[in-house]
C-alpha cells in the first residue's frame, strides 16, 4: 500500500477459521434496506454504524433504540452472534456498502445463505465478510440445532476446506475460488490491484518510454 494510504485506509481482515454463535434469520429476500435503513446512514465512518443493523426489526420503536424482544438478534440465547444464517437473496436490493459495513461493525463474520444478492456478495468479499451457500435444507438443520442451545452449539468454519461443522456433523458450503483467496489473504479490490504494483510501473515506464509525447508534466 502506498505510504500516503497507510492509516488512512482499513486493512481488511483475513479470514482462515472462524467458531462463533449463529443466528438463524430464515427469512427470503432481505434487501440491504432492511438491514441497514438509509436513516440510519449518518455516519462518515464505518464505525458505529453496527447501531442501525436490522434497525426497522430490532427496535420496537421507529428511529429510537428500544430492543424488540421478539428479534433474534435480541434474545440473550443469541447474543454474541457472529454467523448468521439467512434465506434465498440475502442481501438482494440496492448496492449500499453499509449493509456490509454495518454486519461487520455488529461483529458478524460470515452468513450462511442459500444464494445473495450479487452486489451484496462482492461488497462482503471486499470487506472481509464470508458469503457462503448452503442448501436451504442444510441450512434448517444447522438452525435446529444451534437453537437447542446457542450459547453451546457453536458453528465452526474451515475456509480453506469449505466446510461448516457442528459437534455432530460437517457440511460443505459454496464460495467462489477467487473471493476464498481474497478472503485468506484479507485483500480488498485496492490491495488486491497493489499486488500488481511492480507490474503495473513495469508496463507504464515501457509505455511512457515509446511514447514520451503522452506523459503529463
Amino acid at each position: 500500500m502506498p505510504d500516503e494510504l497507510r492509516g488512512k485506509v482499513e486493512p481488511v481482515r483475513p479470514f482462515a477459521c472462524h467458531r462463533g454463535i449463529a443466528a438463524p434469520l430464515l427469512r427470503d429476500n432481505v434487501d440491504t434496506d432492511a438491514i441497514i435503513p438509509s436513516r440510519e446512514m449518518r455516519r462518515v465512518s464505518k464505525r458505529g454504524l453496527g447501531a442501525g443493523l436490522f434497525a426497522n426489526w430490532r427496535y420496537a420503536d421507529v428511529g429510537g433504540r428500544l430492543p424488540n424482544p421478539r428479534f433474534v438478534l435480541n434474545q440473550p440465547a443469541y447474543a454474541g452472534a457472529s454467523i448468521l444464517l439467512g434465506g434465498h437473496n440475502f442481501g438482494c436490493g440496492s448496492s449500499r456498502e453499509h449493509a456490509v459495513w454495518a454486519l461487520s461493525d455488529f461483529g458478524i463474520r460470515a452468513i450462511f445463505a442459500p444464494s445473495f444478492g450479487a452486489i451484496f456478495r462482492k461488497n462482503c468479499i471486499a470487506n472481509g465478510l464470508l458469503p457462503g451457500t448452503v442448501p436451504a435444507a442444510d441450512l434448517s438443520t444447522l438452525a435446529g440445532w444451534v437453537a437447542a442451545a446457542p450459547q453451546q452449539n457453536l458453528l465452526a468454519i474451515d475456509l480453506r476446506a469449505g466446510k461448516v461443522s457442528t459437534a455432530k456433523a460437517e457440511l460443505a458450503f459454496g464460495i467462489r475460488p477467487g473471493d476464498r483467496q481474497l478472503l485468506l489473504r484479507g485483500l480488498d479490490p485496492i490491495a488486491h490491484t497493489l499486488t500488481a504494483a511492480a507490474s503495473i510501473d513495469a508496463f507504464e515506464r515501457a509505455r511512457f518510454d515509446a511514447c514520451p509525447w503522452a506523459k503529463l508534466n
